[in-house]
């Protein structure tokens, strides 16, 4: 036999052997209900598309709280409420920490990003600049201008498409390029969709990366489960992450530069424009902490997360409100009263139009963008629901089980916005962002541009399904859970509109 074939059968049978007795579980502990497992796989063979159906599926056999192994790693599917609330108060700082994954490694700068590096100095450091720079109160309104332009530059696009007849239109690439453009604008003041763009094959450049982004999040790594097949880069993803990671690393570096010499190398953080000013502020004072590569990884952190939540949750609610036209008609009855047709609707209306928030909120509920929360890792052992849970177990908290609930929701499957309308403190049911000191810091902005897109959408044009029959609602893959087959719809400006529609 060649010899190194020899070692690499060796190298093998010891992995598996290693991995076969971490499969053993440890005696004299209140282990989680769990199903039958496989040596070496666990249970990943038990998991499939969509990833929360099938957990949910599991869960209802189960219970609540629920062991899993992927491969060499543990895990635990939650699907309560009262446990969510004991993984994210009695145990928030031991859960504070994130899986180290091989996309980690590469798109998040060696987990060095607020979404992904370990929970300590660093962490809350960064979580504060993005805090303040992004997310604070006066940055919101700060930015006010910037996401009410590129709603405007929607509605014209669509008018100009759809004036006078009922026009089929796509609807997907539309909103991904308005929250392209408003996360683009706020980082490094540059816009990369639609007409009004000043460097087309920058925009070009851009495009392309951020379409090979979503298409190796899409996929999930074995590897990052069962050692070997990492050792092997097995189906070559980590190939595919480094060339992404090099072309973005050149791409935003360029950005960077850019901010330097339009600041000449001297930033006032008081007078920071973007979020890349903002961090070279810092990095004047701290140049050995707050480097490129950490700007660099926060910036693709942002477009990533910033970005998929917004749109994704506007092509769902459109979605829902086509098969609903009560609903739709409703919301457009409540636009008509309290804005009018002299002018269109503008973020500070958004308190005037409590049943479109009931319509953002109840498209979260059935849609979340984050159907299973970003995962947790504790620190040390710990316990939940009363078992035992070991250090450097997954804890996966499955958002989209729970907003469905028969027991936490009436007809929960059902299109309700008006059951929020006398909806109280909703605890730990409804948690579209996550919970715990590591929860999604986005959701105001988030919740600020879904709900004026979608005002202004019903505001300026009227809606109808392509066909007799309804929109399709079926789930597609990735993390934050697309629609599986893109929105079409007829539109058409309404009349009533027209005036305001011609002075954009």
């Amino acid at each position: 036999m060649d010899e190194h074939l020899f070692f690499i059968y060796l190298l093998s049978l010891v992995s598996l052997i290693l991995i076969f007795k971490l499969l053993i579980p440890k005696k004299g502990r209140n282990a989680a209900p769990t199903p039958p497992s496989l040596p070496v796989i666990g249970h990943l063979h038990l998991i499939g598309q969509p990833v929360h159906r099938v957990l949910h599926h599991l869960s209802s056999k189960y219970g609540p709280i629920m062991a899993l192994r992927f491969g060499s790693r543990p895990v635990l599917v939650v699907t309560s409420p009262p446990a969510v609330e004991e993984c994210f108060t009695r145990n928030d700082l031991v859960l504070a920490n994130r899986p180290l994954l091989l996309s980690g490694k590469y798109l998040d700068y060696d987990h060095t990003t607020v979404g992904a590096v370990p929970y300590g100095r660093l962490w809350r450091d960064l979580r504060r600049i993005v805090t303040l720079e992004l997310f604070s109160t006066a940055r919101l309104k700060a930015y006010m201008g910037v996401r009410q332009d590129e709603v405007r530059s929607l509605i014209k696009s669509l008018s100009r498409d759809a004036w006078q007849d009922f026009t089929r239109v796509e609807m997907k690439s539309r909103i991904q390029g308005l929250s392209f453009n408003i996360i683009m604008r706020i980082v490094a003041d540059k816009r990369f969709y639609g007409i009004e763009v000043d460097d087309f094959e920058e925009a070009r450049t851009f495009k392309a990366i951020m379409r090979e982004a979503s298409e190796v999040s899409v996929a999930s790594n074995p590897g990052d489960f069962i050692p070997f097949l990492r050792w092997i880069d097995f189906q070559g993803l980590e190939k595919k992450l480094q060339k992404l990671q090099a072309k973005f690393d050149s791409f935003s570096q360029s950005l960077i530069e850019e901010r330097r010499s339009k600041h000449h190398g001297s930033f006032d953080n008081g007078k920071a424009k973007t979020f890349i000013d903002a961090f070279l502020s810092l990095q004047e004072s701290e140049p050995e902490y707050y480097t490129d590569n950490i700007i660099k990884g926060n910036i693709l952190t942002l477009l990533v997360a910033g970005t998929d939540t917004s749109s994704v949750t506007i092509e769902w609610a459109m979605s829902l409100l086509l098969n609903h036209p009560d609903v739709l008609k409703r919301a457009r009855a409540e636009v008509d009263e309290h804005i009018g047709y002299q002018r269109l609707v503008e973020e500070t209306d958004l308190t005037k139009l409590p049943f479109i928030q009931c319509i953002v909120h109840e498209t979260l509920r059935l849609f979340p963008a984050a159907p299973l929360l970003v995962p947790h890792e504790p620190s040390e052992d710990c316990i939940i629901g009363g078992f035992h849970v070991s250090r450097g177990t997954m804890v996966l908290v499955n958002a989209w089980a729970i907003h469905r609930d028969p027991q936490l929701w009436d007809e929960p499957l059902s299109f309700k916005p008006e059951r929020f309308e006398k909806m109280g403190n909703m605890g730990y049911r409804f948690i579209p962002f996550g919970v715990g000191r590591r929860q999604c810091p986005g959701a105001g902005l988030a919740n600020r541009v879904v709900t004026s897109v979608l005002a202004s959408l019903i505001q300026c044009f009227e809606w109808e399904r392509v066909g007799e029959e309804l929109v399709e609602l079926s789930e597609g893959r990735g993390l934050s859970m697309p629609k599986n087959k893109p929105l079409e719809a007829m539109c058409r400006a309404r009349q009533r509109m027209s005036h305001v529609l011609k002075e954009l």
